[in-house]
């Protein structure tokens, strides 16, 4: 121990280098004698499945079998999230009250003037269905970290889990949202 740095005996995993086998397999940093066995965090996309933790401390993967179980678990979370977007705009637009209707000139391109109308929605903020958007809202939030923490993995069996389970969502969910479209805007 250097007296200088009293700071000279930690170890800090990052600075241990990450060692990948032949397949690319995400693999523990070589023991540094100080009881530190932390897992380094794999820092480009491999397809590997041995010793991919996920989420949590506890749960690793180390077979094939664990990474197909959690590529299904992954993938189904994914399209979840993407049908509590949509379930949570249906809730929204079924519990619309105070719906008001502004309506203003607008000049058209040929001199005349158009009328453009605004539909005006207010929500009650101390009533059942306001609790529910918040409740709903906070698990939309936490699983959307999980998505994106799982697609840090930099695992490719994870990532394809993760886009197509959104791409399978947006498929089933999404085919019947109400698409607005503006005809004065000119920037799509």
């Amino acid at each position: 121990m250097n007296m200088s740095d009293p700071h000279s005996d930690h170890v800090h995993p990052t600075m241990a280098p990450a060692i990948s086998d032949s397949h690319g397999d995400h693999m523990t940093p070589p023991d540094t004698g100080h009881g530190d066995h932390m897992m380094m965090m794999q820092m480009t996309f491999y397809f590997g499945y041995k010793n991919v933790e996920l989420l949590f401390a506890g749960l690793v993967i180390n077979t094939p079998g664990e990474m197909v179980g959690a590529c299904i678990g992954v993938f189904l979370l994914a399209v979840f999230y993407e049908g509590l977007k949509i379930g949570r705009e249906f809730l929204l637009r079924r519990n619309q009250v105070n719906v008001r209707y502004n309506s203003m000139p607008v000049p058209g391109a040929d001199g005349t003037v158009l009328m453009e109308t605004h539909k005006t929605v207010g929500q009650r903020m101390l009533s059942l269905a306001h609790f529910l958007q918040t409740f709903l809202h906070i698990i939309q939030v936490v699983v959307s970290y999980f998505l994106m923490l799982v697609f840090m993995t930099y695992n490719g069996y994870l990532c394809i889990a993760v886009a197509a389970g959104a791409g399978l969502g947006y498929f089933l969910f999404s085919w019947k949202k109400a698409v607005v479209v503006d005809i004065t805007e000119h920037c799509h």
